[in-house]
């Protein structure tokens, strides 16, 4: 069998799984490849890989979609890595600068504006430096390990898995392992038990990861991600691609 193509994102709050594929019996089965968010959905559409780590809104530009794990990166209320930063509060805010590196914390912060916040800011999508406030009124869109203690540095923080269990009561699947295309059942099953794997072993992952005096790798990984794709998180997955529909 040819080698499964797989593409996964960069940030921190993937390497558990990626130490388990690392791991495990499965590195001569695959070939892998890690990219940020939108490159990693890019490849899976464009078909340079067969499974992606892709951020869920970008299922929408695929013909045909199938979700091959029973992980993905997720959260049951605060994720402490997905943040719109702000000077004012959030129904000031005129001006709202999205992260190049995203698509669906974009999306999500979408969503919130219209249905949540009820607030309509002029967006945009490619500001020479996105993250720096142009005026008081100013806020943007930050993901993944950029945002790491972050947090003190603005008035208003919202963590946009914390503001989606506000609005909907569920919790948020911000990246999914989708295939475009079958794949053997055999090898899903193999590759479910890889993802296990590093999901088991984040103590040993964590003491080979640099320890950060501004962020707590050791709550992120083991309390503010929730790495299971449950019932509620896969209803909470189709609920917002109805919301991304309706933008």
């Amino acid at each position: 069998m040819d080698k499964i193509r797989i593409s996964a994102v960069s940030y921190t709050n993937t390497k558990p799984f990626i130490y388990g594929l690392q791991h495990s019996g499965i590195p001569e089965r695959i070939e892998l490849s890690l990219d940020n968010p939108t490159d990693c959905a890019q490849k899976l559409i464009d078909d340079v890989v067969d499974i992606g780590l892709i951020p869920v809104a970008a299922t929408l530009s695929l013909p045909v979609w199938e979700i091959v794990a029973d992980y993905c990166i997720g959260a049951v209320g605060a994720v402490n890595s997905v943040f719109i930063f702000s000077n004012c509060d959030i129904h000031d805010v005129t001006i709202l600068q999205l992260d190049p590196q995203s698509r669906s914390s974009n999306n999500l912060a979408k969503v919130l504006l219209k249905n949540f916040w009820k607030t309509a800011p002029d967006l945009v999508t490619n500001a020479d430096d996105y993250s720096a406030s142009a005026d008081a009124a100013t806020a943007f869109v930050q993901i993944g390990d950029r945002t790491f203690g972050k947090k003190e540095k603005y008035a208003f923080v919202y963590d946009l898995a914390e503001e989606w269990q506000k609005f909907t009561g569920l919790p948020f699947v911000f990246a999914a392992w989708i295939a475009n295309k079958p794949i053997p059942k055999e090898f899903m099953a193999e590759f479910n038990r890889a993802l296990k794997f590093g999901l088991d072993h984040r103590d040993d992952l964590l003491k080979e990861l640099p320890t950060m005096p501004d962020f707590d790798l050791e709550d992120y990984l083991m309390h503010k991600l929730d790495f299971d794709l449950t019932e509620d998180k896969k209803k909470a997955l189709y609920l917002f691609l109805d919301y991304v529909k309706e933008l």
